[in-house]
């Protein structure tokens, strides 16, 4: 597999964030909506100019992965949104990690997340959470190998549809991004 690279992406890549955005959750979820809702979520949480917007927001950031003169993947990050009472301000969130199928299970993975918690922490460790669908078994099994635990629920709702999700945390203490055991952004983890 060819060399991947990753770099910070800046409002001049909205237009292709919303579209890796937009096709890796159809890819991966398209088959568990009815097609109006998909539309309308897609649509809404992929509008152009939302994510030019987040992406000229200094409280957020996100990575561009690119392969072969195409985007493969991405992250975004930023303060966290997620319902539960123990958010502070002061908490991060990984709020998307999307990589195409075919480059999935080779460390880029890895390499990305180390990225986004690198970001997360440059002001000192901080409590880090992310929302994953309680149905995608390989992302709770990658955020549970980077030290993040399940501490609790809500519903994600896309168009009519509510998935039940799971809202998982890394509390703010000085670890390694390789976790703390051998024990996928987000409901977005592609």
């Amino acid at each position: 597999m060819p060399e991947a690279t990753i770099r910070r992406a800046g409002p001049q890549d909205a237009e292709v964030l919303a579209e890796i955005g937009a096709r890796t959750f159809s890819d991966t979820f398209a088959h568990l909506y009815p097609p109006e809702d998909l539309r309308t979520f897609l649509a809404e949480a992929y509008d152009l100019e939302r994510t030019r917007a987040n992406l000229t927001d200094p409280a957020r950031a996100a990575w561009l992965v690119e392969a072969e003169g195409r985007a493969v993947g991405y992250a975004e990050a930023g303060p966290c949104g997620l319902p539960h009472p123990e958010v502070t301000p002061a908490c991060g969130e990984l709020k998307r990690f999307y990589l195409v199928k075919e480059w999935q299970g080779g460390g880029l993975g890895g390499r990305l997340f180390a990225e986004v918690i690198g970001w997360l922490q440059a002001a000192g460790p901080r409590d880090v959470w992310i929302g994953v669908w309680s149905e995608n078994f390989g992302a709770q099994r990658f955020y549970a190998r980077h030290g993040f635990d399940k501490v609790g629920e809500y519903g994600f709702e896309v168009g009519q549809t509510v998935d039940r999700e799971f809202i998982l945390r890394r509390s703010g203490v000085s670890f390694s991004t390789q976790g703390r055991s051998d024990a996928r952004a987000q409901h977005d983890f592609a």
